[in-house]
């Protein structure tokens, strides 16, 4: 299981800089990111090499940061297979909440990054398909 860390920020100028730079300087490592805005607030969901030290050092910062459990899915890299992934899900009658692509550094293949109600029971289900977790 990855854990996921989930920023919100207010949505103005320099703000995911500010972000960005911070986890720089901690020596924090994104690997994948994605990023929802509103008119005044959004939510940047990071996978990271150390997420409690880059929600520790981002709440020193003045954000307000949260850590959930998420699903990373490695994927082959062809046309297809977050179809592949998503039918198998269908077939359980599994809903995810949202979606979203990161790679793994040492494979170099995607990893979809799943966030559910229940990881655990989810995982398992995608293990038993035949999917790889990472």
């Amino acid at each position: 299981m990855l854990k996921q860390v989930s920023i919100y920020a207010e949505n103005k100028k320099g703000n995911l800089q500010k972000i960005t730079g911070t986890l720089a300087e901690k020596g924090i490592n994104i690997w994948g990111s994605v990023t929802n805005d509103s008119a005044e607030y959004g939510i940047i969901r990071m996978i990271v090499d150390d997420p409690q030290e880059a929600a520790r050092v981002l709440q020193e910062e003045g954000f307000l940061c949260k850590l959930c459990d998420v699903i990373g899915v490695e994927m082959a890299d062809e046309v297809g297979a977050l179809n592949k992934l998503l039918q198998a899900l269908q077939e359980s009658n599994i809903n995810i909440d949202y979606i979203y692509l990161s790679f793994d550094r040492e494979s170099g293949l995607p990893v979809q990054i799943l966030h559910t109600p229940d990881t655990a029971e989810v995982a398992s289900c995608i293990r038993a398909k035949g999917f790889r977790l990472v």
